[in-house]
Order: C-alpha cells, then structure tokens, then sequence
C-alpha cells in the first residue's frame, strides 16, 4: 500500500493498493501509465519505479480525455485541452536521461480552450491535432485556433448542433493513422438529456464513416478500442468487457469488471481497463451491474484491472481509496519507468525552460 497523498489541509487526498506482482509486470512490459481521475481532477503517472511502484500526480480540473503519442501527452479537462511535451527525451545529451529520478517529465506546451463541452475520449488525427468527442454537443470535434471547436461528424439521430447532451456520445476510436473510426453513445435521442431513457439497453456503436449502427442492445458502452483487428469496449452498465463482432453485430464478452469500467489500453497480450465506484445518483443506478455485483458478492471498486485477452484472467489489478473515486481514461506510456509532469503553480514550471532549434 503507498501511503496517503496529503493535501494542503493534511488531509489525506488518495492511496494506492497494488497485486503483488503488478511493478514486476510492468517493469517487464517496460511501461507505464497514466490515469485521469475525473471526479477527484489528478492525472496520476503510475511506473515500475525501481524495485516498487512509482506514483506522481498533479491536479487538472475535471481531467477525462486521454491520448498518448511517443514523447507527449493530450490531456482534456474542464474547459481546456492541453498538450504536454516529455523535455527529459528530448534533452541535449549533457542533460538527458532522468529530471530528478524521472525518466519522463512531461510539461505544457500547448492549450486550446474548448469551453466546458464535456469532452469524453480523444485521438489524435492524421494531422497531429486531437479529435474528440464533444458530449455536450453530441458530435466529433477538433480544436480550433480561433473558435472553441471545429464540428467534424455528428450521427444521424442528431438533427442539429445543441448544448443538450443528447444521446451521451462518449467513445470514440481510430484507424493506426488517426482516422475515426467507430463511436459510442449511450442512446439515439434527439432531445435534451434524452439518452438517460435508454441507459439499460439503448446503447450502440456506430461507424464513423458510414453512419451505420455496428451494435446495439448495449447499457451505457464506453472506451471502444481497436486492437490487433478486434473492436473491443466496455459495456459498462453490466459490467462486462469484451468485443464486437462486427459481422455479427454482437457483443461477446470477455471478462466480468467489479465497478463502473471507463477507460481502457492495451499492454503486451493484456487489456488495461479502469474502474469507477458508483455515483450517488440515477445516472449508475438501476443498472445491470448492481445485480451482478450482488450475485458475485462483490463491492464495486475503483482503479485498473488488467484482464488477459487469451483467457479472460486477472492476475493483475490495482486499486485507489481515500478521494479518488472515479476514473475515466488509462493509456500506455512505453519505455518509461518513473514518468512526471510539471504543475503550473510551482516553481519548476519559471524554471525548467529548454530551448528549441
């Protein structure tokens, strides 16, 4: 167990509980991780460290969106999309190597401000620049230099552009080369705050570019994820993880997760899936997932369970307490063993300063 995180007010913010194996697992795959944690607004950075598990966390408003590319990281929050570069990789040699023990410090370079439009999952396009969905907007989005957002695709439920969160677009993901690929939302509605009407079943995946329903019949889907060829996600209303089967049009799960799963990578032949404890509000209740928690006599937990793909097994996990409640996203960060990100607050951010050329 790491001890608590304090908080300015000394009262603990957050502890992390790992299976035992998890660092030397890591340390194998020669990665690490990086977590949005939402309701709690910290983007954790999660190593093998030296031996035992590293842990940095730095605070950014409602975090949520999450896409990692070598050497940097695009994080969206509350009503902005940031862009951190890794300076440690690309130091001089004289400097490179590790800042202070890490051997990855990501620092912001880069912020478009977005507006608060609940932005969900993001990728990057084939020009670099993030996509997103825009929840709130119930279309995908990108950035724009001189608007809040640039609209790119909206599904044909959507009659129009509102600030109404319509059908609750929240996953999204892409062809190696950025392309948009496949997208979730939680039910077809046409009309404000609709889709809270089809949470049990009313769920589907819809290909991007030809706007047809892949599969239906799902309860609240997120984090659609292509991976080896398979189109994999959660179907988190019952919480199962698993994979369409595009032809048939049908859902076939993989592994039973014991909280409300949001976020999902892969590493090495494992999926890397996040878990939520429930709201206190209708928004998670009435779901499938409580009945099977129930009948597995299970409490719903948060933080990361790694699932093997070939047998459905978890051999891994890792488990947060204290503030941290829920999460939303996880990627991969390869290569690294003790990550870092600079704060905007304090004094590394006046002083770490490298010059481009």
């Amino acid at each position: 167990m790491q001890p608590p995180t304090a908080s300015p007010t000394g009262v603990p913010s957050f502890e992390m509980q790992a299976s035992r194996h998890l660092a030397a697992f890591l340390a194998a795959e020669r990665a690490s991780l990086a977590v949005t944690t939402y309701q709690a607004g910290k983007l954790l950075l999660i190593g093998p460290g030296e031996g035992r598990l590293s842990l940095f966390e730095r605070t950014l408003p409602r975090c949520m969106g999450l896409v990692a590319a070598p050497g940097a990281l695009h994080v969206a929050t509350l009503s902005q999309l940031w862009h951190f570069q890794d300076i440690v990789a690309g130091s001089p040699p004289a400097t490179s190597g590790t800042y202070a023990g890490h051997d990855a410090l990501y620092a912001p370079r880069r912020c478009w401000v977005t507006g608060d439009c609940d932005i969900h999952d993001m990728v990057l396009g084939a020009d670099g620049r993030p996509v997103f969905a825009n929840t709130l907007f119930s279309c995908l989005a990108t950035v724009a230099d001189d608007a809040s957002f640039t609209p790119l695709w909206q599904p044909r439920c959507i009659s129009r552009l509102a600030p109404e969160d319509r059908c609750h677009l929240n996953g999204l993901a892409a062809d190696p080369d950025g392309t948009p690929r496949y997208v979730t939302l939680v039910g077809p509605s046409d009309v404000a705050d609709g889709w809270r009407e089809h949470r049990a079943g009313g769920g589907q995946v819809i290909d991007v570019a030809s706007g047809e329903v892949v599969c239906a019949g799902l309860s609240m889907p997120h984090s659609p994820r292509l991976h080896g060829g398979d189109l994999y996600l959660l179907n988190s209303g019952t919480g199962e993880f698993g994979r369409v089967d595009r032809a048939a049009g049908r859902f076939e799960p993989i592994a039973f997760c014991p909280g409300y799963a949001r976020g999902l990578s892969f590493l090495g032949g494992f999926a890397v899936v996040g878990l939520s404890l429930a709201r206190e509000n209708r928004t998670f209740s009435g779901l499938a997932l409580d009945a099977a928690l129930t009948a597995r006599g299970a409490d719903a937990r948060c933080g990361l369970l790694f699932i093997d793909l070939a047998t459905g097994d978890t051999p891994h996990w890792l488990r947060f307490g204290g503030a941290v409640r829920e999460l939303y996203d996880v990627a991969v960060l390869p290569g690294i063993r003790r990550p870092a990100a600079i704060g905007f607050l304090g004094e590394d951010i006046r002083h770490v300063i490298r010059i481009g050329g």
